[in-house]
């Protein structure tokens, strides 16, 4: 597995952008990344958290509203990042494999729909 070698947060251009050991950057809108929070609670279970979100999510437009907004991003142990939103939310544990994963770059999403 890749894991990032940097993590920007651009609070200007609501977006988190992760630079992978493998050369490849992914730029992440906050309010992709709150729509797609990994938490029990956002996804309705533990039975749905491994899943990877559908591919109606990449078409929806940024937000700018508390809940989509993010306060603070935090190391979790060497695996992933914890993120704090303006309306208090904070369970969602987004590892590196889910990150990458759910790259929305146009290179990823068509390695995604093809199996690969």
């Amino acid at each position: 597995m890749t894991k990032p070698t940097g993590i920007t947060v651009n609070r200007s251009r609501q977006e988190v952008i992760v630079q992978w050991g493998d050369g490849h950057t992914s730029l992440f809108t906050f309010s992709f990344l709150r729509r797609v929070c990994p938490c029990a609670e956002c996804r309705g279970g533990h039975d749905q958290m491994g899943l990877l979100p559908g591919a109606e999510v990449y078409a929806l437009p940024p937000e700018d509203t508390p809940a989509m907004r993010l306060r603070k991003l935090e190391p979790v142990g060497t695996y992933g990042v914890t993120i704090e939103w303006e309306d208090g939310h904070h369970y969602g544990i987004y590892q590196w494999q889910f990150l990458r994963d759910i790259c929305p770059c146009a290179e990823c999403r068509a390695q995604a729909e093809h199996g690969g």
